[in-house]
């Protein structure tokens, strides 16, 4: 099977798994999704789901948020983990939003990523599913998936975005993204892998995985 093959077979078979494609995070609008998008980070999307609609209940928007201190944000988001950190990120984002861009959240890359705790991987989905702009968030899920399949050497995250945005269509980009994540959730997670349950590895995937799942 030619890389081409590949790349269609694995377009083909996630449109049939997931023709209409859920947000993982819960949000109202750019700034919600940027907020729920930083607190991912090293969390998984469920508690960041039970979280949020505490934090924004006492602020959804960059104006009440600054309000509110460090301390408070921390103690609210610490289930997330990184408390700390997020927590200072998101009191200073918004700040900025506030001062530099009337407490909108830009709609570009360079502006995004100047941000405090908002990284090319963040950026990348709020332009995504804010703004509809083609982008190819990876996460671990993708990360994982690119090198089982053998469309891309897994040596870091920044080369197997260049690979994908090589290998898939443009067009296809923001929602190829969201379908390799769930995906890879559900067929080919990282712990409790089942080969015969995971069919686009088990069609396209490297040989040197599928031998040594083979073997007894």
């Amino acid at each position: 099977m030619t890389k081409k093959e590949k790349v269609n077979f694995v377009i083909k078979t996630l449109n049939n798994l997931y023709p209409e494609i859920p947000i993982p995070l819960n949000h109202k609008d750019p700034y919600t999704l940027l907020i729920a998008v930083l607190l991912s980070a090293q969390c998984t999307d469920v508690r960041v789901n039970q979280i949020t609609p505490l934090l924004f209940a006492k602020a959804d928007n960059p104006y009440d948020m600054v309000k509110m201190t460090v301390e408070d944000i921390k103690s609210i988001i610490r289930p997330c983990g990184l408390s700390p950190m997020k927590s200072k990120g998101i009191y200073g984002l918004s700040q900025i939003l506030i001062e530099q861009h009337n407490g909108q959240v830009p709609q570009s890359f360079e502006a995004l990523e100047a941000l405090p705790a908002v990284g090319h991987k963040t950026a990348s989905v709020v332009m995504a599913q804010a703004f509809g702009v083609p982008a190819f968030p990876v996460d671990t899920h993708i990360h994982r998936l690119m090198y089982r399949w053998n469309l891309s050497n897994g040596k870091s995250v920044a080369q197997t975005e260049k690979d994908a945005k090589r290998l898939f269509p443009k067009a296809l980009w923001n929602d190829l993204h969201l379908q390799i994540i769930w995906y890879g959730r559900e067929y080919s997670p990282a712990r409790g892998w089942n080969l015969n349950n995971d069919l686009i590895t088990k069609t396209v995937g490297r040989k040197s995985i599928l031998n040594s799942i083979k073997k007894p």
